[in-house]
């Protein structure tokens, strides 16, 4: 097994030649030939090469390292620390920073304390079916009016047609002073194809109100242009109790009773005077003069 051995440092004859003389000058006692004088002084004024490149490197690394110390304790130092102007007054901290910091606080609040009311900016957006419904009800209306229009031109036109006596004229001399339920009914009968005029009240045309009036006025009994109040005038009797003459009373409709269910009526627009099935169950019989 090869052993290691410790590798000298080799000597130049130069330095070996330096490193007498230098120690024959300073011993006591010996001799000192010129040359040996000149080498020794040569040696002393001037360090070897070697030495002094040993000496050089070691103090280039100290200063190598104090400097990258420097640079790094510098990085190290907070931005804000060396930040200019930051000491001033407009960085201290403020009211707001305080609260901030503080802990959690409790507001009281008084009981009369009213809270702001809240208002609206005055603008408002249109949907498409706002729109929509607009028009419709725009369309509707105009229909409506040209449906007046109409009905008044019609009633002109049915004033116009008819000369026999009015309800008024009945109420003043009535044909019969004294009825009775079949009586009323029979009367009834012979205006069965009249026309439905809207607003009518002679046998030039009738609307359902307007038949009941007119007939039940020769019998000397006046009655309001309405099957409301044409229904308030009476009892309500029960169906079993029902005779013909009695009046049916619907909502917004009303008619003779005609027996067996059936109801005699001026029904709408288009038809005329009429006996057909009572449609409903949601009506009432009335019996006027009792």
């Amino acid at each position: 097994m090869a052993r290691l051995s410790r590798r000298r440092p080799t000597r130049t004859r130069a330095r070996g030649a330096a490193t007498k003389a230098i120690i024959a000058s300073k011993a006591p006692g010996s001799p000192t030939t010129p040359q040996t004088q000149d080498l020794a002084d040569a040696v002393a004024a001037k360090a070897l090469p070697s030495t002094r490149r040993l000496r050089r490197g070691g103090l280039a690394n100290i200063l190598v390292m104090t400097a990258a110390a420097g640079i790094v304790g510098t990085l190290a130092i907070p931005a804000y620390a060396i930040a200019p102007g930051s000491v001033g007054p407009q960085f201290g901290e403020t009211d707001a920073t305080r609260l901030s910091k503080a802990q959690a606080q409790s507001v009281e609040v008084t009981d009369d304390v009213i809270a702001a009311p809240v208002t609206d900016d005055g603008y408002a957006t249109v949907s498409g079916e706002e729109i929509r419904a607009a028009a419709e009800a725009a369309a509707a209306a105009e229909a409506a009016e040209a449906a007046r229009v109409a009905a008044e031109n019609a009633m002109t036109s049915y004033a116009a047609s008819y000369d026999g006596p009015s309800v008024g004229d009945f109420l003043a001399n009535p044909p019969y002073p004294s009825f009775d339920l079949a009586s009323v009914y029979n009367v009834a009968t012979q205006y069965i194809g009249t026309p439905y005029v809207y607003g009518g009240a002679t046998p030039a045309g009738f609307d359902c109100s307007g038949f009941v009036m007119y007939v039940y006025a020769q019998f000397g009994v006046s009655m309001p242009h309405s099957s409301a109040g044409q229904g308030a005038m009476g009892t309500v009797i029960s169906e079993a109790d029902a005779q013909p003459g009695d009046l049916v009373i619907m909502d917004g409709h009303d008619g003779f009773y005609a027996g067996d269910g059936m109801i005699l009526h001026a029904p709408y627009e288009g038809a005329s005077v009429r006996v057909q099935p009572i449609w409903t169950s949601d009506y009432s019989i009335v019996r006027i003069g009792i």
